[in-house]
């Protein structure tokens, strides 16, 4: 074969592999993208989709004393809507991100799709939702720990309610790594409120 026309076919395959490459490269990276902003929209849409209030204190506001270890240890009231088509169940999780390390005050899970709130000291009187569970807290107990801050720093409390597609497969007790590893990929929708707490100095 002619020596030029084989190196004029050598250079257009070349040139053939070369835009097969960058179509395939920029197809890629177009679906990238747009899946990055699916599952941003995703993500925005289950952070706005739950309304969670309380009837025991304002968003941003103090918690009530008797819903603290000062007082009766009563577990604050609450109440949501808006939980998408789909919810199997409700998991609730109260931390205090203001302490040394990030300390679990309640843990409640597999609530069913039907409750839309829970009573002011349900957990402290056994009034949980029926068929529901609660999990371990970093007091080393079961249920609700109300807020007990070190004397004199304003501790901040959330609480954060998940609205989900299945029913955890987690017993009565479970710790907090376990509900958020059960529930890790499972979140419909999400919503919270966060509650202030200040101990006097002794």
């Amino acid at each position: 074969m002619n020596p030029e026309l084989r190196k004029n076919r050598t250079g257009r395959r070349v040139r053939s592999i070369t835009a097969a490459a960058i179509v395939l490269l920029v197809g890629l990276l177009v679906c990238l993208v747009l899946w990055q902003r699916h599952s941003a929209s995703v993500r925005g849409q289950a952070r706005a989709t739950l309304q969670v209030q309380s009837n025991s204190f304002a968003n941003g506001g103090a918690i009530p004393r008797q819903c603290t270890c000062d007082g009766a240890n009563d577990s604050p009231s609450l109440q949501w809507w808006n939980a998408p088509a789909g919810t199997k169940s409700f998991a609730l999780v109260m931390n205090d991100p203001d302490a040394p390390i990030d300390f679990t005050h309640w843990l409640a899970y597999n609530i069913p799709p039907g409750v839309r709130g829970l009573a002011e000291s349900a957990s402290a009187h056994g009034a949980m939702p029926q068929d529901s569970a609660e999990g371990t807290n970093s007091f080393g107990r079961l249920g609700y720990g109300g807020p007990c801050p070190p004397a004199g720093k304003l501790h901040h409390y959330v609480l954060r309610l998940y609205a989900l597609d299945v029913r955890p497969a987690l017993p009565p007790g479970a710790p907090r790594d376990q509900v958020e590893s059960a529930i890790g990929g499972h979140v419909l929708a999400e919503g919270e409120i966060m509650g202030t707490y200040r101990r006097l100095g002794q």
